[in-house]
């Protein structure tokens, strides 16, 4: 199996660690440590690259619980720069935005590997604008929008009503032709979910493979359902929680863990791969 990018063509027969680079001030996990100035986003960046990072994702924009919109001007003034320069890295970059006219402004920069949108490009125009492109994709579940997707969410088979969503983003972005080596799925985990569904959905992972046998990326690292899990209150605090998560989704069959924590992350995986290889 493997995932098929602008300028990559990405092995998943073992996971990938996709990095986080966030350049927004409001950011949950790190409130905006990194959106300072260039100098700080690269400097990050190349730190997670070293600690084993496979994948970069830019973002511009939180979407945190009870997060506002920015502006689209505000959200491409913070990522283009990184991009500019991240560009030139020869790595995998992926930019994480919902908006057509953001992703327009990479591809227009050729700046970009891959579209990771939490809402799977649902915005006007997006599909065509990728499918036309050659990028790789992911689609991400989210039940209502960042400012009120916490407000009380309700399903009544939270497995069965994800899967069934990206199993018809799939089918939208095949029939549009972007090839399905290009796709990759995204439960959304915190995203309209409260602790019992992101767990359901964490244990039934396998069961949300669409027919076109797509591999899901996870993304957990740091979020408000390890804290509750944990105890923990601040997000710093929820690293071991988070790379256990991780190891887990792995064991479940995610191909890909998007993370804060790189180097943790990437040396729990190669001591579970070890472990798991059986003597020759």
């Amino acid at each position: 199996m493997f995932w098929q990018t602008k300028r990559f063509k990405l092995d998943l027969t073992a996971p990938k660690i996709m990095g986080i680079v966030n350049v927004t001030p409001d950011s949950f996990s790190d409130g905006g440590q990194y959106s300072g100035s260039l100098k700080t986003a690269l400097a990050h960046a190349e730190k997670l690259l070293l600690d084993g990072a496979d994948i970069l994702d830019i973002g511009g924009e939180s979407t945190r619980p009870n997060a506002l919109p920015v502006s689209p001007d505000e959200e491409w003034s913070r990522v283009a720069p990184v991009l500019d320069e991240l560009s030139k890295w020869q790595v995998p970059i992926s930019l994480d935005t919902r908006r057509t006219v953001i992703m327009q402004r990479a591809l227009d920069k050729n700046a970009l590997d891959i579209v990771n949108d939490v809402q799977a490009l649902e915005d006007v125009g997006a599909v065509d604008l990728v499918a036309q492109s050659g990028v790789g994709v992911c689609l991400m579940h989210m039940k209502g929008l960042p400012e009120n997707m916490q407000n009380n969410p309700n399903y009544q088979d939270v497995v069965q009503e994800v899967a069934q969503y990206l199993q018809a983003r799939a089918d939208v972005c095949i029939q549009a032709g972007i090839a399905p080596a290009r796709l990759v799925l995204d439960a959304g985990f915190g995203f309209g979910k409260n602790l019992a569904h992101n767990i359901a959905l964490l244990q039934n992972l396998d069961k949300l493979s669409s027919s076109h046998g797509l591999p899901h990326l996870v993304g957990v690292s740091r979020k408000r359902m390890i804290g509750e899990m944990t105890g923990r209150e601040t997000p710093s605090e929820r690293v071991s929680g988070s790379v256990v998560a991780a190891l887990f989704a792995v064991e479940r069959g995610a191909k890909i863990v998007r993370v804060h924590d790189v180097r943790e992350t990437a040396d729990a995986l190669n001591v579970w791969q070890k472990l798991n290889t059986q003597a020759a």
